[in-house]
């Protein structure tokens, strides 16, 4: 059974789900920060492990977007590794994942939804990006908009559903099978949550270089 760790903050209730994501936050945080004191040319076992998970998250970026690849890395990367860990924290006892909460994946669409434009009109101007909305027709324009909600609605909707099934199938096959098959259960969940982070980390990718990229294409029209 899920603890009951949620708490009142004057008029406001906070969240079980909303503790869970300061705990993953705070847990990166501190991490980044023991894994980034002294550095050195002959990195040990943890400066060697980081190095690995930072070389491999930028050269998935930099195959998507090769250009501006170091650009969009620290988002996408912070993005990736949070969704990693948010995603495993319901394998501890008491715990749920904070992303089975629909409002928190729908805040962690919302960022992608803002960092679109954002990244758009840093690399490529304001007056650029905003002539993307009107390529190649400017009768295409409401299309354009609701492209950008509906994709954002399906980036929440997503990963919500399919992490609040993946608990639910779980608890489910404990309750008729009780605890006789714990360790498919296990590897289920954790090849689950690899995987849910994966896709949601490359659509917002995906979403970013396709930005950037168009509004290259369109200036250099």
């Amino acid at each position: 059974m899920e603890t009951d760790y949620s708490f009142a903050l004057g008029p406001l209730t906070i969240q079980a789900s909303v503790v869970t994501t300061w705990g993953v936050m705070l847990l990166l945080f501190g991490l980044a920060w023991l894994s980034t004191r002294n550095l050195k040319m002959f990195p040990g076992v943890l400066q060697t492990v980081v190095e690995g998970i930072v070389a491999t998250i930028e050269e998935a970026v930099l195959a998507v977007a090769p250009e501006h690849g170091r650009l969009i890395l620290p988002f996408i990367g912070t993005l990736w590794l949070f969704l990693i860990v948010a995603n495993l924290v319901g394998l501890i006892p008491g715990l749920h994942s904070p992303t089975r909460d629909l409002s928190v994946t729908s805040a962690l669409a919302v960022l992608v939804f803002f960092s679109v434009p954002w990244y758009g009109i840093k690399t490529q101007g304001c007056k650029n990006y905003l002539r993307h909305y009107l390529t190649p027709s400017p009768l295409l324009l409401p299309f354009h908009i609701i492209s950008e909600f509906t994709r954002t609605l399906a980036l929440a909707i997503r990963l919500f559903g399919n992490m609040m099934s993946l608990e639910m199938a779980a608890l489910l096959i404990l309750l008729v099978a009780g605890f006789l098959a714990p360790i498919p259960i296990l590897m289920l969940h954790i090849i689950e949550a690899l995987v849910q982070a994966y896709i949601f980390g490359m659509l917002a990718l995906i979403y970013l270089a396709g930005a950037i990229q168009s509004q290259r294409h369109d200036s250099k029209e």
